[in-house]
């Protein structure tokens, strides 16, 4: 009876692992080709789709070691499951430990905010920040359009300074505010002349649709942002799912306790039979 109920329980969770697999599958390849910028950097959509994937080959294992009462299979699917609590723990503490710092700065009269590379975690620059990674993600951005939507209105400075921009349109598609530029409309600005301490990020600007601020330290921010945010995101349902998870490895330990203890069984009686006959 124990077995049956275990195995019944561990049937129906996996059901619903199986489930929720699909959800995860389909948000990693979301993040991989949505139009935010965020799609160029592979580091959070690629294991989104490789969790998926995996979790979804783990409860097939667990659904049919359950129902079909396939105890190596079980024993397979208890070792998977194992291992991807341990993946997933050292993933979510790693994205907590690099999503700590850093957040958009208010302008003053501004909807939008601004970022400062500074201002996030040694690990995120880096990862970012390398030439190596960099010239990838601005290679990209540039053929992703990111800023094509501001390119394609028509907006006067008081609708443009009341818009809520996403970190890379904010880092990517426009001059940081202290350059003092004069908004032409999209992405047009006119350079004035400004203070030799300046930001830097000043001479990186460009109205060449191609250019504009890819080559800029407040686009790399504003890449950087994206990444924190959505690791956060991520981290964050990581720790509820965890907690499913372990309750499934939990109640799959005793399936596979009663699975072993009712083969025991069986052939103990099958034994028994044979003797007194």
């Amino acid at each position: 009876m124990a077995f049956r109920l275990s195995n019944n329980v561990i049937g129906a969770l996996n059901l619903v692992t199986l489930l929720l697999s699909a959800p995860i599958l389909g948000g990693g390849i979301w993040m991989a080709t949505r139009g935010d910028g965020g799609e160029c950097d592979r580091h959070l959509s690629s294991p989104a789709i490789a969790l998926g994937a995996i979790l979804m080959a783990v409860s097939l294992a667990g659904l049919v070691g359950a129902c079909c009462r396939v105890t190596w299979l079980l024993w397979v699917y208890l070792l998977a499951m194992f291992a991807l609590i341990v993946a997933l723990l050292g993933f979510t503490a790693f994205a907590f430990a690099v999503t700590n710092r850093g957040a958009g700065e208010a302008v003053s009269g501004r909807g939008y905010r601004e970022y400062r590379l500074g201002d996030y975690s040694t690990w995120l620059r880096r990862h970012v920040g390398s030439s190596k990674n960099w010239d990838k993600i601005r290679s990209c951005l540039a053929g992703a359009d990111v800023c094509r939507s501001l390119q394609d209105r028509n907006e006067t400075w008081a609708q443009f300074v009341a818009d809520d921009l996403s970190p890379v349109q904010s880092g990517c598609c426009k001059p940081p505010t202290s350059c003092n530029f004069t908004y032409g409309g999209g992405t047009r600005w006119g350079k004035t002349a400004r203070l030799s301490s300046a930001d830097p990020d000043c001479d990186e600007w460009s109205n060449d649709a191609d250019e504009v601020c890819y080559g800029c330290r407040s686009c790399k921010a504003g890449v950087v942002a994206a990444l924190k945010r959505d690791w956060k995101r991520v981290a964050i349902v990581n720790v509820v799912f965890l907690a499913f998870i372990v309750v499934v490895y939990s109640v799959g330990c005793c399936a596979f306790k009663n699975s072993r203890r009712d083969s025991v069984h069986r052939r103990s009686g099958g034994w028994k039979q044979a003797g007194y006959a």
